[in-house]
């Protein structure tokens, strides 16, 4: 295919082809070479724009006599210097693969060397972005290439995006726009680019729609009374577990339930997963316990009080092995058959056995996975929490102490806490033994040296922060459980502690991202070192580089504050929305910015945005359509997230058929109840 080509050189701009005048004052040499393909033998005609002095819009028109059958359409440019960074919000192994607009969350490509940063933005306003044919992004390191173009695309392993055949360009206009923003000796955008990203859309989409979104403390208390009558009410048989252990009554509500334990459901109920209970990084069901506590007592609710402390309780009973803990109680499974059919169901507590989370690099199975120090941090962490703001229960802030002093020993030299520990042996294992989820410890022991005063967990937490801050964020490590041992297993043998060279980036989980941007915030709290704060606002940033600033129209729920995961996974909406919203919250505080508070309670929103009932009329209806039985009994159930799976549809694909309501509904109800507890009813509108 013959491409039109754009050079540029010394200030000059040479072209096979009549460009606007403009173009001659046009401060783009960063970029070397543009280059731009015909469409159906047509040449575009390309406009140039120049915003202001740093940013430049571009559009690449065509018009077309006849529709148009073309694989792939797409320009690309040759930034005018090498660069050392390269940042993308989604992987490209290969010249097949394409950062396809399913994942234009805050959408950029971005390079810098010492002195220039270079970025390209799509133009979220393009008609074209809501097509049968995709636009996509694509950065190729290697060859010192960007692209943005236009094609059909299909999903590869969970989640990637290769270009697949059979585009079709419709007669008449088509019109591909971006921007490009350049800069040259600016310290502020060298060491934060994310910061001007996210003020281009947050200024032009976030909040104006936060302008016109409800964000009253009345419709958020809605969103927890069909949280709590859902899972103590209607859909109770299923979701609340409470039985005797060691003498003692415990309850929680179970890990996972989905749609064939409706009480509207028509056939048989089969159990998607192995019925138990976590407390581990993702689902909390003692962070959940400590949003019904809040609300149970605020609302003066006894019953709802008994059940967050039957979850406090469950908690509290997890065996400690030399100052370690277990994360998870399961009880067997079995499969029965009804007419033919077989059936996923519990044996029953009676059968019940502690094991840890099951996603890790060592096995499947529960009772024989390793222990996961993160899992253990965060759950101490919450611990502590519930001391220090609900009741003075010794016995947690006693065994949040004893976890602290077995782990304080595991920090090595260079100030890393491991990941995991063999189950038996309490070896050290090689994964992620030095990896970002060692800032969770670090929260977790700022948090205990505020309540102690015991100087040891401040030390070990900024050592620990330390490291972090030298081998981690500089270069963007942001590997950690969820990166190879949940659902996106890409890249699990050949990537780990490795970057995907044709990007010239590493797989990343902005849950990492979280952590450490949490336990920044908290030393420049107990420190008063702004070192800290600044550091922790450059991580936050890249974190909210996943955050949806904007509405595509091809998502079809209500999506802008809402959280992808990762640049290898599709999600948007994703329930840890409702974990960053408060701390979104206290950096806007904290540095008096307007932008993370909208973020904030924009995330706060989103995280409730799946949520089946009728203040939701955008996911109420493709619930419908997928799930037709859903009724007013089913008020309340929410999908972790949309979309997972890279592909939405107006019909109802995305939508997903479980809840986790300790990674859901009572997620997000536990983030409402807590910020209402700590921020006041001021902060809603």
């Amino acid at each position: 295919m013959k491409r039109i080509l754009i050079l540029l050189f010394s200030g000059l701009l040479m072209t096979l082809f009549p460009l606007p005048s403009q173009a001659q004052s046009l401060a783009i040499e960063l970029v070397k070479e543009l280059t731009a393909d015909p469409l159906g033998g047509k040449t575009p005609k390309i406009e140039i724009q120049n915003i202001n002095r740093q940013l430049t819009r571009i559009t690449v028109s065509y018009t077309l006599d006849q529709d148009v059958q073309q694989d792939d359409c797409a320009v690309r440019l040759t930034p005018g210097f090498r660069p050392a960074f390269h940042w993308a919000p989604h992987l490209t192994p290969t010249e097949q693969y394409v950062i396809d607009r399913h994942v234009f969350r805050t959408p950029a490509l971005i390079v810098q060397d010492a002195q220039h940063t270079l970025i390209l933005i799509p133009d979220a306003e393009n008609p074209y972005m809501d097509t049968g044919f995709h636009i996509y992004m694509d950065m190729n390191a290697q060859i010192n290439q960007l692209a943005i173009g236009m094609s059909k695309t299909t999903v590869k392993e969970h989640v990637l995006y290769q270009k697949e055949a059979g585009a079709l360009f419709s007669k008449g206009a088509v019109t591909l726009s971006f921007y490009l923003y350049h800069s040259s000796g600016d310290k502020q955008i060298q060491t934060n680019p994310f910061r001007y990203v996210l003020d281009f859309f947050w200024s032009k989409q976030g909040t104006q729609m936060f302008n016109r979104t409800d964000l009253s403390q009345s419709l958020f208390e809605k969103y927890c009374t069909y949280s709590y009558k859902w899972a103590f009410d209607t859909w109770k048989d299923a979701v609340w577990q409470e039985f005797d252990m060691n003498g003692k009554r415990v309850g929680a509500p179970v890990f996972i339930v989905n749609v064939t334990q409706s009480p509207n459901y028509p056939g048989e109920i089969n159990e998607r997963e192995m019925r138990s209970i976590w407390n581990q990084a993702w689902f909390s069901s003692l962070r959940s316990a400590t949003g019904l506590f809040r609300y149970a007592r605020r609302t003066n609710n006894d019953e709802l009080m008994k059940k967050a402390q039957l979850a406090k309780e469950l908690a509290l009973a997890a065996p400690q092995k030399d100052g370690l803990f277990y994360g998870v109680i399961s009880a067997e499974m079995e499969q029965i058959e009804i007419d033919g059919k077989k059936y996923n169901r519990s044996k029953g507590w009676q059968t019940a056995f502690w094991g840890n989370s099951n996603r890790n690099p060592v096995t499947r199975d529960v009772r024989n996975s390793p222990f996961h120090i993160l899992d253990m941090s965060w759950t101490a962490y919450i611990m502590l929490q519930w001391y220090d703001e609900l009741e003075k229960d010794r016995r947690l802030i006693d065994y949040a102490t004893t976890y602290a002093d077995a782990l304080v020993k595991l920090q090595d030299a260079k100030g890393y806490f491991p990941a995991w520990l063999d189950i038996n042996t309490l070896k050290v294992l090689s994964e992620l033994k030095e990896s970002p989820e060692t800032s969770m410890s670090a929260l977790f022991l700022l948090k205990l040296y505020e309540l102690t005063r015991n100087t040891k967990y401040k030390d070990a937490a900024l050592k620990a922060l330390a490291i972090v801050q030298k081998e981690i964020i500089p270069v963007g490590r942001w590997e950690d459980f969820e990166t190879y041992w949940s659902c996106s297993g890409y890249g699990q043998k050949t990537l780990l502690g490795k970057k995907q060279e044709r990007n010239d980036m590493y797989k990343q989980c902005n849950f990492s991202m979280y952590w450490t941007s949490a336990a920044l915030l908290k030393a420049f709290k107990v420190t008063k070192k702004k070192e800290f704060l600044t550091a922790g606002q450059h991580v936050l940033d890249e974190l909210l580089m996943t955050q949806a600033s904007w509405q595509p129209p091809y998502i079809y729920v209500d999506a802008i504050g809402g959280f992808g995961v990762m640049n290898s996974d599709g999600e948007w909406n994703d329930s840890r929305g409702s974990l960053f919203a408060e701390m979104l919250l206290d950096y806007g505080k904290t540095l008096g910015m307007k932008e993370y508070t909208e973020r904030g309670l924009m995330a706060l929103k989103t995280s409730f945005a799946m949520m089946y009932c009728p203040e939701n009329p955008r996911s109420k209806t493709l619930w419908e359509k997928t799930w037709p039985f859903f009724s007013t009994e089913d008020y309340g159930f929410m999908m972790e997230n949309y979309g997972h799976g890279g592909r939405t549809s107006p019909e109802g694909e995305g939508m997903g058929e479980f809840t986790i309501f300790d990674w859901g509904n009572g997620a997000a109800s536990e983030a409402y109840n807590r910020i209402l507890d700590r921020w006041g009813t001021a902060v809603f509108k």
